[in-house]
């Protein structure tokens, strides 16, 4: 397949302190790094899903794409052309070829605007003139399976479903290749969120539409993405087909969210993997694996020593010093096991945030 997006070992920062506050707390780097030396790629028609909690640097990711966020190191190429270090105005003709669908659909919609408006700004703004911006806003509306009497509707009086449904429109009211789609499901009953996706999957089918899909939303990224990516930290810690992944999962943290999945069986759930403890802080990233003062697997050698990314099973990538772990050892090799002067839990976390069969929060 042909890849239309490739990203390359790529960084964003955000400052944390101004210059004085910096000097004044002595702080050697006022950064703080929520995307770090992220590399993958996105071919045509494919699908790609990006999975981790909370403040994992998912969103992040997604808006240094579309350059909504600016990348400090790395790259990030759409069909050949580099994109990090573009001005705004030279990322108007980018911004054609790959739209974004943000998380909630009812904020990113003008409360102030008729969906007709809404649809048809994009025409304005990339100064399209062989095209009638309402006959294009009706068209686009009957496409995502709207009646075209919502086109005067104000985003006040639309439900979430058709909200989302208005959001997919304007994003495809450019022709894209590409659709960075963030939490796509987000907040919507299981029916609608099975209309959203079938709405999806056909709108890639006849327009050929490749897809970054960033979700918390387990169930829903195995039946819709090809290939899949675990973020923790800013970091991806597992890379690989979505098949392969969900059926032998390389990293202790790809586990624990598995195992988050609400399972109906209550005597399943108390023989599930747990995640216990806090996320670390960006500003305090811990040493050795940054997963480890949440991991019930690790060991002396994970305190010291960060593990690299690698290929661990051919096309499944993993940063783990000791991948495919089975959840059966999780209290003979983890926490339990440790000496206590290496007591991974009592040095290096808060406290337990999830019992068996409680869901850690991979809201994100």
């Amino acid at each position: 397949m042909t890849e239309l997006l490739e990203v390359q070992d790529l960084r964003v920062r955000f400052r944390t302190a101004g210059l004085v506050q910096g000097l004044l707390k002595g702080l050697d780097d006022p950064f703080i790094d929520a995307v770090m030396k992220v590399s993958f790629s996105l071919a045509a028609g494919e699908t790609f899903g990006l999975v981790g909690e909370s403040g994992s640097g998912k969103t992040t990711l997604g808006r240094a794409i579309i350059g909504l966020v600016q990348a400090q190191e790395g790259n990030i190429r759409f069909e050949g052309k580099e994109l990090v270090g573009l001005k705004d105005s030279e990322y108007r003709d980018i911004r054609r070829n790959i739209a974004m669908m943000f998380q909630d659909p009812i904020a990113s919609l003008s409360p102030r605007k008729k969906v007709r408006s809404q649809i048809a700004e994009p025409f304005k703004i990339h100064n399209i003139k062989d095209k009638d911006p309402d006959k294009e806003a009706r068209r686009l509306l009957k496409l995502v399976g709207l009646h075209e009497g919502f086109l005067e509707a104000y985003p006040h009086q639309l439900s979430g479903g058709q909200a989302r449904r208005v959001g997919v429109a304007r994003a495809l009211s450019l022709d894209p290749k590409v659709i960075i789609a963030d939490e796509p499901t987000a907040g919507l009953d299981v029916s609608v969120q099975g209309e959203i996706l079938n709405l999806m999957n056909r709108l890639q089918r006849e327009l050929g539409l490749s897809y970054l899909i960033i979700t918390h939303n387990l169930p829903v990224v195995r039946h819709v993405s090809d290939r899949l990516a675990i973020m923790y930290l800013g970091r991806f810690v597992e890379q690989g087909t979505t098949t392969e992944i969900f059926e032998k999962p390389a990293h202790p943290y790809t586990l624990g969210l598995l195992a988050a999945v609400p399972e109906p069986d209550p005597d399943k759930r108390r023989d599930k993997l747990e995640l216990e403890g806090e996320i670390p802080s960006l500003m305090n990233r811990p040493k050795g694996c940054e997963f480890h003062t949440r991991c019930p697997f690790a060991q002396e050698k994970c305190l010291n020593e960060a593990p690299q990314y690698k290929e661990v099973a051919p096309g499944h990538f993993a940063s783990c010093h000791f991948p495919f772990p089975d959840p059966a050892d999780a209290k003979a090799v983890g926490r339990h096991a440790m000496p206590e002067t290496g007591n991974v839990a009592a040095d290096h976390v808060s406290g337990r945030i999830s019992r068996a069969g409680e869901t850690p929060n991979i809201n994100g």
